[in-house]
């Protein structure tokens, strides 16, 4: 196990360093102006991954920022519409392994398989489908981060533990196994308004109702796995002199 610690980063410069692998295809847009510094920033933060995501999204009216920096009790999902100025807030989960102590906090991203926890990076929604919640939309992972989205299951689902009253009951959300999950009315509002090829980004912000910019009191790491070690090839027996010697990943 491999836990890389996450640097702070402003809202502009914090999806960079993961988007090498992305087509950044340049884009012209509209400077819709927003309410408030919040939302402005919001905007910033979607025209900026919107722009490094390229060609991998189909739909750029609206864009899908779930910002983990904030406690599960916050509305920290946005509906951000590029075209109209606005944004929209709901509660969302995060996985039960980013928060193994369940107090509302996201300690820990993974794109590890098993790890029932949240990936941070870029996603593009995919088709709907009915499974064990009922209407669901897949998600496809843009980024190293979280590219294994589609083997893992990693989709948005709606759950009544992320709605409000499960919030006034036990003052946050239950967990989810890395899904971002919604309450059921709010999930309907959010798939009708981002499937169908639109960008969801997920990471660490901080961003408060007011703009200001916040840290978790908690330390958020990445888990990787480490690099598989290297063995020699089996070649039958011959000795290294006869045949050269060769490596292969396990």
């Amino acid at each position: 196990m491999t836990m890389l610690p996450t640097n702070r980063r402003t809202f502009l410069t914090g999806a960079l360093a993961a988007g090498a692998s992305l087509a950044a295809a340049p884009r012209a847009f509209a400077q819709v102006r927003f309410g408030n510094p919040r939302d402005e920033k919001l905007a910033a933060i979607a025209r900026q991954e919107l722009e490094r995501a390229g060609q991998a999204i189909w739909r750029r009216d609206i864009v899908g920022i779930a910002d983990f920096g904030l406690r599960s009790s916050s509305p920290r999902f946005h509906l951000v519409n590029m075209e109209a100025g606005t944004v929209e807030s709901f509660l969302v989960t995060h996985g039960t392994g980013s928060d193994p102590e369940h107090d509302g906090w996201l300690k820990t991203y993974s794109n590890v398989s098993g790890s029932e926890m949240t990936s941070r990076g870029a996603y593009v929604t995919w088709e709907w489908y009915h499974g064990k919640f009922g209407l669901s939309m897949r998600l496809g992972g843009l980024d190293p981060t979280n590219d294994l989205a589609y083997p893992r299951a990693i989709v948005m689902h709606p759950a009544e533990y992320a709605t409000e009253d499960h919030v006034a009951r036990w003052g946050k959300l239950g967990r989810s196994n890395g899904c971002l999950a919604l309450g059921p009315e709010q999930f309907r509002h959010c798939v009708r308004n981002l499937a169908g090829g639109r960008l969801i980004f997920a990471d660490s912000f901080g961003l408060e109702s007011d703009g200001s910019s916040v840290m978790p009191p908690v330390a958020q790491t990445d888990y990787v796995l480490p690099p598989q070690p290297m063995r020699p090839a089996y070649d039958g027996g011959r000795t290294a002199g006869e045949r050269g010697v060769t490596f292969q990943l396990d």
